[in-house]
C-alpha cells in the first residue's frame, strides 16, 4: 500500500507561522501549481474575460481566439488585395494598408471589415466605448509587430490589447 509523503520539515527553526507551527519552504500547492498551465488557476479567472467582469457567453463576452484569428486573416487578405492592386504587392505597403484599415476602422466604428464579419468589436476596457485614437495607434503598432498579439495574459487578452487598454468583444 502506498503512503502519502509528508511535506519536508524546515531546516531553519525561525521559519514558523503565527501559531508557532513549522512551515515548509515549498508546499504541495506550490509544487502542483504547474498543472493549471499558463494563466490557469486563481490568476486566470473562471473563463476568458472573467477578470474584466465580462459574461461567459453571448454578446459583450470576450471574443474567442478562433474568431479573432479569423478576423485577422480576413483583414490581412483585404490588405493583400489592396496592396496587390495599388502597390504591386509590396510587403511594406501591405503592412501599412493593414495598419491604416485598423486605425480608421477601430477609431470610427470600433471594428474592421474582418472583425465585423466575425462579429467582433474592439472597445475600451471598463467603459465599453470606442477606444480613443492614441490607444488605437498603440494597439495597431503592437499588432503589426506580431509577437505582442501572440503573448496572451491570464485575462485572455493579447499584450497589444492589455497595453492599449482595449478588449475584443462579441457583437
Amino acid at each position: 500500500m502506498a503512503h502519502r509523503a509528508s511535506d519536508p520539515a524546515p531546516r531553519d527553526r525561525s521559519e514558523r507561522d503565527a501559531a508557532g507551527r513549522a512551515e515548509p519552504l515549498i508546499s504541495r500547492a506550490d509544487l502542483a501549481g504547474w498543472i493549471d498551465g499558463p494563466g490557469g488557476g486563481r490568476a486566470g479567472g473562471r473563463w476568458p474575460g472573467d477578470l474584466l467582469g465580462l459574461p461567459q457567453h453571448g454578446p459583450a463576452s470576450m471574443a474567442t481566439a478562433a474568431r479573432r484569428a479569423g478576423a485577422l486573416m480576413i483583414d490581412w487578405a483585404l490588405a493583400l488585395v489592396v496592396s496587390n492592386l495599388a502597390f504591386a504587392g509590396d510587403a511594406i505597403a501591405t503592412l501599412l494598408v493593414f495598419a491604416a484599415m485598423h486605425v480608421v476602422g477601430l477609431t470610427l466604428l470600433a471594428t474592421t471589415v474582418g472583425k465585423a464579419l466575425c462579429r467582433i468589436q474592439v472597445v475600451r476596457e471598463g467603459t465599453g466605448g470606442t477606444a480613443p485614437v492614441h490607444r488605437v495607434l498603440i494597439r495597431t503598432a503592437l499588432l503589426c509587430l506580431v509577437l505582442p498579439a501572440v503573448v496572451v495574459g491570464p485575462d485572455g487578452r493579447g499584450m497589444h490589447d492589455r497595453v492599449a487598454g482595449t478588449v475584443e468583444l462579441r457583437m
